[in-house]
């Protein structure tokens, strides 16, 4: 995704040359499931083999069965020390205090960034969490770094009850040749606190960066100062692609896009927004540029939403001044512009943490499963779960929060997660990771479509979930992500087949679609899906909407004729709107090819939707990466192809 990068900060950054050496070169460049009622009576069994475990809600919900060690943080990293009264979080979740050291607290973290700045397909993982205080001063700043799997979080009930004076930041990886980019820094997140930026010296000095691109999200963040969506300070090229933000403010100064090929951002408070690249989507912003697509010499690409259509904040962990943890959800909103706390604390309900089962890699998913169904909400601690079997979330309104990404590898074929046709299930903040056999679905959202079910006024939410087929294991799954339920919000998804990793090749980390949405009136945000080996989307629901759609069709067919929809029709559309839906609105919706097997690959068109007046899609674009092939149309047969001679973007205003 080639870019001609800023030559300083905040100068205006445009497309061009020859593609990002395709993600870093490629980004290194760069069973049949059962029905409800039997999931159900599946329920009562588990019920039984619960209480037949002496003690298990007895003891803290973080010790493992006897017999079984405990996880433990690797021998760089100290374990956390948790005082009495604590959820029983374990060794990996970090609850940092105002009245803590600052120096202790400075080790503390930069132990772990040193450990998860290049540790891309590791099993650790970690939750940072600061209860409500000031950490830092402006004379003695808090700065560190974020790495993989690494969660940053306040702990108050709104972001101002936090505040860090310094920065948390995210930088360029380097590699062979001075070649530094920002194209692999995924699975990472920053909510719920203050920064005061400060500290930092030369190039860095008074700027927080957050050079990030797929699965990072940052959420009920305040900025106080610069912030910066690249880091520039390098030497480059200083490649981004992409991240999402949400329930933000931004007040002092501008945030610096620069070389982020694609992003979104959405019900936050700007003050000034510097320059757009491929994609730049913003809905329900306060002080968001006005849509400007195609780019022009006034700025842009933009595409611009004065509310969204419906939202609701994602969960998040809290304590009060007795240090008493609960779990605090946000209301529903409807054509919301700006933050759910501009106004002062935001409208929803607190949820003791007694109402939570606390599980960690140990837990048996028998376990997990029986208090779920018994009217438990979960929480899933830092690190990778190896499931025999699924987790059936089986109650309507039940909050699946993950601390620290979780992950979920099914070792039988079958999906991780299942949630039966129930509203209102909340899910945030977890990995889903293809097992050695395949799966069907990574996880499904409702029951069987004959019993489509979801309410209105009680939508199901899926938020900064994660899909990947291949990368950190060697894995294969036929669908990662299969909505059957209506009325669901999706807030931030990536599904990812990986491009290099573990087990990344054509016939090795198979995977025919990213997302399939079946239910009706589906509204997502922030949807990103790469490298799947036919459709990445197929929609077939009514009433649907996307905002922003971010994708690049898979790298290696090994053929042409490997890689055709029907015997006549070169590539998958990345997006395909099934011929019988009557009603869909998109924005802002890009997809890219790269096609490094040596073999001039095309595919038809990018999107193929029907012909239908309720159907509308809006600033569509897209574009030639690197190699040979290319993409003849954008949506149908609208749009000029790009290829090695004419690599775009090449944009469709709207359609029809």
């Amino acid at each position: 995704m080639n870019l001609r990068h800023p030559q300083t900060a905040g100068t205006r950054t445009s497309a061009t040359g020859t593609g990002q050496a395709g993600r870093r070169t490629g980004r290194l460049l760069k069973g049949r499931l059962s029905g409800p009622g039997r999931r159900l009576r599946r329920g009562a069994v588990l019920v039984a083999a619960l209480l037949a475990v002496a003690g298990l809600f007895a003891a803290p919900a973080w010790a493992a069965p006897a017999g079984t060690a405990t996880p433990a943080a690797p021998a760089s990293v100290s374990p956390a020390v948790h005082l009495a009264g604590e959820p029983g979080f374990g060794p990996n979740v970090y609850v940092f205090t105002p009245g803590m050291p600052q120096s202790q607290i400075q080790a503390t973290v930069d132990s772990i960034a040193s450990q998860q700045i290049s540790n891309q397909f590791g099993t650790q993982r970690y939750a940072l969490l600061f209860e409500p205080g000031t950490y830092g001063s402006a004379a003695n700043p808090l700065s560190f770094q974020v790495g993989y799997y690494t969660e940053v979080a306040g702990l108050g009930g709104s972001p101002g009850d936090v505040t860090i004076n310094g920065s948390i930041d995210v930088y360029n990886q380097c590699f062979t040749g001075n070649n530094c980019v920002a194209l692999d820094n995924f699975w990472r997140s920053m909510s719920n606190l203050t920064i005061n930026v400060a500290g930092g010296t030369g190039c860095q000095a008074a700027t927080d960066f957050w050079a990030v691109s797929q699965a990072a999200p940052m959420r009920r963040v305040s900025v106080h100062g610069l912030l910066s969506l690249m880091d520039y300070c390098n030497g480059g090229p200083d490649f981004a692609s992409g991240g999402f933000i949400a329930d933000s403010a931004f007040s002092g100064s501008q945030i610096i896009n620069g070389s982020q090929q694609q992003f979104i951002v959405r019900n936050s408070n700007i003050d000034k927004w510097s320059n757009g690249v491929w994609n730049q989507v913003f809905s329900g912003d306060i002080g968001a540029p006005p849509t400007i697509f195609p780019p022009t010499a006034a700025g842009g690409p933009y595409t611009t939403l004065p509310t969204s259509p419906v939202t609701q904040e994602v969960p998040f962990l809290q304590t009060d001044a007795a240090g008493n943890y609960s779990v605090f959800v946000p209301v529903l909103q409807h054509n919301s512009s700006g933050t759910s706390w501009q106004g002062g604390p935001a409208a929803g309900a607190s949820v003791p943490i007694s109402k939570f089962f606390i599980a960690t890699p140990a837990t048996p998913v028998l376990a997990i499963d029986a208090a779920l169904l018994l009217g438990k909400n979960l929480i899933l601690t830092p690190g990778v779960y190896d499931l025999k079997a699924p987790i059936l979330v089986s109650r309507p309104n039940t909050i699946v929060l993950g601390l620290g990404f979780p992950t979920l590898v099914p070792q039988n074929g079958t999906a991780a997660m299942q949630v039966l046709g129930v509203p209102g299930v909340k899910l945030s903040g977890m990995i889903f990771d293809a097992g050695p056999k395949n799966s069907p679905v990574l996880l499904q959202v409702g029951g069987p479509l004959a019993a489509r079910t979801g309410s209105a006024s009680d939508p199901s939410l899926l938020q900064d979930v994660f899909f990947r087929i291949g990368g950190a294991t060697a894995g294969s799954a036929t669908d990662s992500l299969v909505v059957n339920s209506s009325h669901v919000i999706l807030d931030d998804i990536w599904a990812w087949r990986a491009d290099h990793g573990a087990g990344a090749g054509w016939t090795s980390n198979t995977a025919d679609n990213g997302l399939t949405v079946n239910g009706n009136d589906v509204t997502a945000y922030g949807l990103a899906v790469e490298h799947y080996q036919k459709n990445e989307v197929v929609w077939n629901g009514q009433g649907g909407e996307d905002i922003f759609f971010q994708n690049e069709m898979p790298y290696d067919p090994p053929s042409q004729a490997a890689w055709m929809s029907s015997p006549t029709t070169d590539g998958y559309p990345a997006f395909l709107i099934s011929p019988k839906v009557t009603s869909f609105t998109g924005y802002g919706l890009g997809s890219y090819c790269f096609f490094n097997q040596g073999v001039p690959i095309e595919s038809a068109t990018a999107f193929r939707v029907p012909d239908a007046p309720g159907v509308q899609l809006h600033d569509l674009l897209t574009r030639f990466l690197n190699a040979s092939g290319g993409i003849q149309h954008v949506v149908n047969d609208t749009g000029a192809a790009v290829d090695s001679a004419s690599p775009g973007p090449s944009w469709v205003v709207s359609y029809p």
